[in-house]
């Protein structure tokens, strides 16, 4: 009966539908209906299980029937059928040759249900936000991931899960690999398969990377096939692991077990078009034609590709991995622009992308040619968002209704559960871990090794050259999996995407198993250096990525029994299903994970719980909660009436008339009747069923050709070159910036030496004024000595004299009388310029001449004068190698060494000391023979004596110690004259004088002999007196003796005349150059109180005060203000420790206190320095520690970034050191009692220094950096360096990021200049060029320029230099600006003088504005010579007077043309040139009056400002104003006392002023003898006969005390200690060379470690 009920339902709406037809008398309407009529059960698609599911007890329209029918069982199901009784008036199931509406049709039917209305409505958008009201950010792109299982993370936050699980390479290896070729047991094919791939791809995409980057790396077993394709491989070797980078997540995330880390979807997990369309809107638009609201095609490119998207020329930032097949990186414009950035994948993928550009094109098409009309309304936009619209509801359905029943072939209780019941804002529709990680991969055990392609009239075709890349890859047939990743336009444009689906429909897809094909379980695509992969190990890695639990606590947590036994993973869920995975696989599994099935993971538990029927229990679970999920949470869901998107008939319209197999009839080339109508099944009696190439209509992996193997890749390959060459390059250019600096300052050098070259042709033959044969040439004077310019003159007489180049300076003598036979050797190798003079008892003459010609010139007159007949020396002629006769030179060095071995021998024999056994002993028999055998010769003994060799006094005692006469001194006769000096009495010391000068030796002295023997020893240091001066002296030392009416003097008499200073005579010796006069040594007492009694050396430590002890108490009062009280206190006894500890803590002690404010500011700024390093260097190691660079490059990046800051910090802290206006001004505030401001300049060269530490830190730093980004992979460096933009095919090499990203060029730059500025700022530099020195150092500008450009580049960090330099660089500028209104003005030189010594003397009127303290400087500028170059010099002037004045001393190129400038003879009649004055500026020398003691000490052009704070004193004091200063010591030291006279001018002036007595001059003449010379003494005995006579000086004309030799710093400054019990602390000023300076130091730091008043020692050098 329920037969015939249905028969006559059946039968009642045929006959009411014809009925109506014949009403409407419409054909087409009729024809509509009957399509509507027989499409709307057309959803079951089953033969063997036809059930249609209604409403219990209801009766339904065909319609509602469908529309019920919400998920409906495929066919060829081994389910069993459950009958279900139909609603009374339901229609007949549709047959199988049902066929589908025409064109016709379906156009009336959808103007019936008014398709191509128009209305105004809410689309979807693209990012998925807003979707649900309530909860705007549910379903949007990059949000989290969902997380419905517990968190496996094994710190609980985001370390990776399964730390104690197995390899994931081994349990791939051990579950999944196997034989393929196997078919689906239900007949699924391979377009299900990748119609599949494509769902995933739209609802999901967590495949990229986190950035920064994050590799969790997959370790290699040793016996892998990996190892042995790679083990003998060049260069890159034998590979270890798989590199695996975890994915993106969500910054929010991963702070706490309370919010672990959650990966981001990148996309939406709406169904709303992603694949067609794209995430975003721009990236829409991109796809866009804006024609008629199409996506753009290629026909454009490429002719007669209107049905292909556009290809990528727009750059569209494309997934972009290297095809596997030939490892190659391309361009990413060769692939065609789909909304899937993946869409490329593979050409399987890729043909699915191309059927829904068409299927848009479609739709948009249709809607415009049906809105012609209404073209306002129905513009572009409005058809594009339309035809979206259908695109996406029809793909909806297509999922749902289509594909997912099928793919995990569901039953009708698990449909009825799923039926959509209509949109809940409530669910949640994001994408699940377990889902993304595991369950939705259960596709790839389904992935075939490669896809059939055939045409209409089933002929498969086979693989051609234009296939794909693979070697081999012609004559097969199928398209490889493998080898066609990421080359899918090759296989496509061949035969177009219609061969590939019906070749997909019509093949069956690898069976439910978990074999998974090579293709992916060792061979998928990989990057450039790892190009194959194992997906099922990245499977199971990627769930421990995100943290997923094992496989059992899936189970339970989603309400599936636990598992206890590894078999029972694979159990038939119910009767006929089968399986393909037998125990073997289990017991594998259970071996792989040591038995302990709480470790499995849910990737290899999951797949292997697969049966015939699909995804076994866990996976089946998890996919159909998503997909519920996804479908009800969605707002725009098509079948939501609500939405007002579609109107009910529209939705049956879309569930009725449009399947997957319309979508290709009606989109490509292919019929209905070359396909068949479920096209995710393949059965027999399907077309092509019986052509098929395979009998199990399959695709076997061996049918094609095999996968390409791995290839690996160094990213440093071809940067290697670059790399080199750039540091070899910067390298070579600070060697060019050095050399550059030798040359330059060379060049002056070569200039003199092309004059003198221009001499020596013109003097080599010229006769002198004695008409003496010269020549001009070289000395060589040992191998480390090098050689000088020297003139050597043959005569007079038998003499051969050698002097330097102008004849002017003697060197030395070489006296032939005593010589027999003189050997020259010759070099007659290389250039022949050698010759060699070797006479005994002298050192060697080795002549180094310009050319060979002027060697034989000179050698012909060397012969000739030999030979002459006033000389007649025999001579004897070799030749050596040139080599060989340097090396047998006996120079004047080696000379030396024996002479200083002489002295010791002969001066320990003098005074009754041991000898030295490394004198004689150590030296050897003949070594020993030849000191006890040498002899002197005169020119030796006059170097002994620190004296000419012609002059007087050697000449007399050479002669009076020379008793053989052989023209040398023996050891004997050296050692008569030491005795006497060392243990004889005044008189015979006073004996050996009187014979020396008694020429005649008559006995007697004549006053002409006694004015000799004083011109003679004033002839030692240079000095001269008036005639008158010198008889005063003499007739004085005569009338105080009683030998006025005397012309001649006896000894007696002489020893008379010199009889009141006896005690300095007692002390008068030879003072011999490099020979140490031993001191008889003294018992001393270890206690603590030594008494220093006044022996040689405790007379030595009060060497200026003792010698000038006033024995007359007759002397005049002008003369007694100069002498201390301290000379009358004879003994002292002195407490201090005699502990070497003890007195080095004292020196460093007294080194704090009195550099205390300098040492605390430098250590402040030094820790202020370390902190700024140290933050960026933690925060690199420790809060980022994780972070991308720091990953890369490790501590490097903590170091450079560290050094980065350090450098910001230090670089703008010079510029406030170059503040000197703001300095100048600090300094004479109270601030200056609290900061050092004399020391910045200092300080500036501290800073400096520790800048350019750090740059070389920094350097060196980027220079690993870079190596080390150089050597990663693109992606990593897209994501590391986000603002440096290169196209996904191109690989960033070394010489991109340094020459092509302003970070790194501005880098180079800098170092470049870095390297300029820092050379020329060597003292070296400065001292011989310093215009090159000032010009350099002007590059500040430019540095700092690129240093701001340098961090503006964003490469690690953003830029925060200005942090640091803003401030600096504003004090800077307003401190410049102050000097260059300075600047401007033109200043008047009133007066100039040329004065002795190279000085120049500048006069000129001082600005209204100009305010100074005596002891400042100024920098000047002269308008004729460059108004840009200024010049530091002191001011010499006082403060009081009108003008300002300067000396400056000739030293270098500015200074002589500046003297040339003023030259009276240059400037004549015209006015002197202008000058530009910048300053004044302070320095320590202007603090002089705060010490209640002060001392002064000048050297050379040292003197200058002392001159200024002298006369300041002076003035002061005449004025009555009151400052702290009371006494002023000034000490003077010049070579002679008429080397500066100009200061002698000035302190006369000062002592006629002085009427307070503060200030005590001393001068000291450095060309005298020290203290105790015999020459010296007797210097000092007509001194002060002299000044008995006059009251001042008989060398300076001054009444301050005049000394002969260097000063000892030491015992006069102690002697202050005694002058001034009271002063705690004595301001010590020096100017001059370092030499003086240093000594000063020396003395300051030595006393300083003793009880007293402390010294303060402020200096400049020049």
């Amino acid at each position: 009966m329920a037969r015939w009920a249905v028969l006559l339902q059946l039968c009642l709406v045929m006959y009411l539908g014809s009925r109506l037809c014949v009403a409407l008398n419409t054909t087409e309407l009729a024809a509509t209906e009957e399509n509507f009529t027989s499409n709307a059960t057309n959803a079951q698609t089953s033969t063997d299980a036809v059930t249609i599911i209604t409403d219990t007890g209801e009766s339904t329209s065909a319609a509602e029937t469908a529309t019920s029918a919400a998920i409906t069982a495929p066919r060829t199901t081994p389910v069993p059928a459950t009958p279900t009784s139909q609603a009374s008036g339901s229609q007949q199931p549709p047959t199988a040759d049902d066929s589908s509406l025409s064109e016709a049709q379906r156009l009336a039917l959808e103007r019936k249900i008014r398709i191509f209305h128009y209305e105004e409505r809410e689309y979807e958008g693209y990012d998925g936000w807003y979707n649900n009201m309530a909860h705007p950010d549910w379903g949007g792109a990059e949000l989290p991931l969902t997380r419905r299982l517990p968190v496996a993370y094994s710190d609980g936050v985001y370390a990776m899960a399964g730390k104690d699980r197995p390899n994931p390479i081994k349990i791939s290896e051990a579950t999944m690999r196997g034989a393929t070729g196997k078919p689906s047991f239900l007949n699924r094919t391979a377009f299900m398969t990748f119609f599949g791939q494509q769902v995933v791809e739209e609802i999901l995409d967590a495949q990229r990377a986190g950035c920064p980057p994050e590799y969790e790396n997959i370790d290699i077993p040793e016996d892998h096939e990996y190892r042995k394709m790679t083990k003998d491989r060049v260069p890159h070797g034998e590979v270890k692991y798989i590199p695996f980078l975890r994915t993106r997540y969500s910054f929010n995330t991963g702070f706490s077990p309370n919010v672990p880390r959650e990966q981001l979807n990148e996309i939406t997990p709406w169904i709303d078009g992603g694949l067609v369309y794209g995430t975003t809107k721009a990236w829409a638009d991109a796809l866009r034609s804006f024609k008629g609201g199409r996506l753009a095609d290629n026909s454009m490119n490429v002719a007669g590709e209107e049905g292909f998207p556009e290809e990528n020329t727009l750059g569209l930032p494309m997934a972009n991995p290297p095809a596997p097949a030939d490892a190659v990186l391309k361009d990413a414009k060769r692939f065609f622009k789909l909304g899937n950035p993946r869409g490329n994948e593979n050409p399987f993928l890729l043909t699915f992308g191309i059927l829904w550009f068409r299927w848009h094109n479609y739709w948009a098409d249709k809607i415009f040619n049906e809105t012609m009309q209404d073209r306002e309304e129905w513009n572009d936009e409005k058809i594009f968002n339309e035809a979206r619209k259908w695109v996406i509801a029809t793909y909806q359905k297509m999922v749902y209704y289509d594909w997912l029943p099928g793919y995990l072939n569901l039953n009708e209780t698990e449909q009825e559960e799923v039926k959509y019941e209509g949109y809940k804002s409530y669910v949640h529709p994001g994408i699940t871990h377990e889902f993304q990680s595991a369950a939705m991969r259960f596709g790839h055990t389904l992935v075939p090794p490669g896809v059939y392609r055939r045409n209409a009239d089933c002929v498969f075709h086979n693989t051609t050259l234009m296939s794909s890349l693979a070697p081999n890859r012609e004559g097969h047939h199928g398209v490889r999996t493998c080898n066609s990743f990421w080359n899918p336009q090759l296989p496509i444009r061949e035969h177009d995407i219609e061969d590939f689906l019906m070749g997909m429909a019509s093949q069956i897809t690898e069976r439910e198993d978990n074999i998974v094909t090579i293709d992916l379980q060792r061979r998928v695509f990989g990057p450039l250096d790892f190009t194959r992969r194992d997906l099922m190990a990245q499977n199971i890695q990627r769930g421990r990525d995100h943290g997923l639990p094992d496989y059992n606590t899936a189970r339970v947590s989603l309400g599936l029994d636990r598992i206890e036994n590894f078999t029972d993973i694979n159990a038939p869920r119910f009767e006929g299903d089968e399986t393909d995975i037998d125990d073997s696989i289990l017991n594998a599994l259970d071996e792989v994970y040591g038995g302990d099935i709480d470790k499995v993971d849910i990737w290899p538990g999951g797949l292997l719980e697969t049966t015939a029927n699909g995804p076994g229990p866990l996976f089946r679970k998890i996919i159909l909660d998503q997909f519920v999920r996804t479908r009800d949470g969605d707002r725009f869901w098509f079948e939501n009436e609500q939405n007002g998107l579609f109107t009910k008939e529209q939705i049956d319209y879309i569930k009725t008339n449009i399947t997957v197999f319309d979508v290709i009839t009606l989109c490509t080339k292919i019929t209905e009747d070359d396909i068949q109508r479920d096209v995710f099944h393949f059965t027999e009696g399907d077309k092509c069923w019986d052509e098929h190439p395979n009998v199990n209509r399959a695709i076997d992996e061996n049918d094609m050709e095999n996968c390409t193997d791995l290839n690996t890749f160094d990213y440093f390959e071809g940067s290697e070159v670059s790399y080199a060459l750039s540091f070899l390059a910067l390298g070579l250019f600070i060697v060019m910036v050095v050399v550059m600096l030798f040359v330059c300052a060379n060049r002056r050098k070569k200039v003199v030496e092309q004059t003198r070259r221009a001499e020596r042709q013109k003097t080599r033959k010229g006769q002198g004024p004695e008409n003496l044969k010269k020549f001009t040439t070289l000395e060589w004077c040992g191998f480390k000595s090098g050689t000088r310019p020297i003139q050597v003159a043959l005569g007079p007489g038998k003499l051969i004299k050698v002097s330097n180049e102008r004849g002017n300076k003697l060197y030395r003598t070489i006296d032939l009388n005593h010589h027999q036979k003189i050997l020259f050797c010759v070099a007659p190798d290389r250039k022949r310029r050698y010759l060699l003079l070797q006479l005994e008892r002298e050192y060697d003459l080795v002549v180094k001449f310009d050319e060979e010609d002027s060697r034989t010139e000179f050698i012909s007159e060397l012969e000739s004068f030999l030979g002459s007949g006033e000389v007649g020396l025999g001579m004897e002629r070799r030749e050596i190698r040139e080599n060989e006769l340097l090396k047998m030179a006996i120079t004047k060095e080696h000379r030396q060494k024996t002479i200083e071995r002489f002295f010791r021998v002969a001066f320990a024999q003098a005074f009754n000391q041991s000898v030295d056994s490394a004198d004689l002993t150590d030296q050897g028999n003949d070594d020993a023979k030849e000191v006890l055998n040498n002899e002197l010769s005169k020119t030796e003994f006059a170097e002994m004596l620190s004296m000419a060799p012609d002059s007087l006094f050697v000449e007399q005692m050479f002669e009076l110690v020379d008793k053989d006469h052989s023209g040398s001194l023996s050891f004997r006769e050296f050692l008569d004259v030491i005795v006497i000096f060392a243990k004889g009495k005044p008189e015979d010391k006073l004996a050996l004088m009187f014979n020396m000068y008694d020429i005649d030796r008559s006995g007697h002295l004549s006053r002409d002999e006694f004015k000799m023997m004083l011109k003679s020893m004033m002839e030692t240091v240079s000095a001269s007196l008036e005639q008158q001066q010198l008889e005063d002296v003499i007739s004085s030392m005569f009338k105080a003796a009683g030998f006025e009416n005397k012309e001649d003097l006896s000894l007696d008499d002489f020893i008379r005349l010199m009889g009141d200073h006896k005690e300095e005579l007692s002390q008068a010796a030879l003072t011999l150059q490099g020979a140490d006069v031993p001191e008889a040594a003294q018992p001393l007492d270890r206690g603590a109180t030594i008494i220093k009694r006044e022996n040689a050396p405790s007379r030595a430590r009060k060497t200026i005060v003792k010698a000038y002890a006033d024995k007359d108490q007759q002397r005049p009062m002008t003369a007694k203000r100069y002498q201390s009280k301290v000379v009358k206190i004879e003994t002292e006894k002195k407490t201090y420790t005699e502990s070497r500890t003890q007195r080095k803590v004292n020196t460093f002690v007294r080194y704090i206190e009195n550099n205390r404010l300098s040492i605390f500011y430098l250590v402040l700024y030094m820790l202020v320095l370390a902190g700024v390093f140290i933050e960026r260097a933690y925060y690199y190691s420790v809060e980022r520690e994780h972070a991308g660079l720091r990953r890369i490059a490790g501590y490097g990046v903590t170091v450079t970034r560290g050094a980065a800051s350090a450098m910001m910090f230090t670089y703008s802290t010079i510029l406030v050191t170059m503040c000197r206006n703001t300095i100048t001004f600090l300094r004479s505030t109270f601030l200056h009692r609290y900061v050092p401001f004399d020391g910045a300049l200092a300080f500036h060269k501290i800073v400096a220094w520790t800048a350019l530490a750090f740059s070389l830190l920094h350097t060196v730093g980027h220079a690993i950096n870079f190596y080390h980004i150089s050597t990663q992979t693109a992606n990593d460096l897209t994501c590391l360096f986000r603002d440096f933009f290169h196209r996904s095919h191109e690989l960033p090499k070394f010489h991109f990021w340094v020459y092509r990203t302003i970070t790194g060029f501005t880098g180079v730059l800098l170092v470049m200049v870095c390297a300029i500025m820092y050379t020329f700022a060597l003292q070296f530099a400065r001292r011989k060029v310093f215009n090159l020195f000032w010009l350099t150092h002007n590059l500040y500008i430019l540095l700092f320029i690129l240093m701001v450009f340098h961090g503006s580049g964003n490469l690690v960090q953003p830029p925060f230099f200005y942090y640091f330099f803003l401030g600096p660089v504003i004090l800077f500028t307003l401190d410049k600006l102050v000097s260059v209104s300075r600047k401007k003005a033109e200043i008047t030189v009133v007066k100039a003088e040329l004065l002795p010594s190279n000085v120049t003397m500048l006069e000129f009127k001082r600005p209204t504005t100009f305010e100074y303290k005596s002891g400042q400087w100024v920098r000047i500028a002269c308008k004729t010579l460059n108004s840009s170059e200024y010049h530091p010099f002191t001011l010499s002037s006082a403060p009081h007077e009108e003008n300002l004045s300067l000396h400056i001393r000739a030293v270098g190129p500015w200074t002589t043309n500046l003297r040339r400038t003023f030259d009276p003879n240059v400037v004549r009649e015209h006015p002197y040139p202008k000058l530009f004055l910048d300053g004044p500026y302070g320095e320590g020398h202007q603090d002089w009056y705060q010490f209640e003691v002060s001392v002064l000490v000048g050297g050379g052009i040292g003197v200058t400002p002392f001159a200024s704070i002298l006369k300041d004193l002076v003035a002061r004091s005449a004025q009555g104003q009151k400052f702290s200063c009371k006494k002023v010591y000034f000490i003077w030291v010049t070579r002679t006392q008429k080397q500066f006279e100009w200061l002698t001018d000035i302190i006369r002036d000062i002592e006629d002023k002085d009427v307070n007595n503060l200030v005590n001059v001393h001068i000291f003449i450095t060309q005298f003898f020290q203290k105790f010379d015999l020459r010296t003494t007797m210097l000092y005995i007509c001194e002060r006969h002299f000044q008995k006579i006059s009251e001042r000086s008989l060398f300076t004309g001054l009444r301050s005390i005049t000394h002969f030799g260097r000063p000892q710093f030491e015992p006069f400054l102690q002697s202050l200690q005694d002058e001034h019990p009271t002063v705690n602390k004595i301001g010590v000023f020096s100017c001059g060379p370092p030499g003086m300076t240093n000594n000063v130091e020396k003395a300051c730091t030595e006393l300083n470690k003793y009880d007293g008043a402390a010294f303060l020692h402020h200096y400049e050098n020049f």
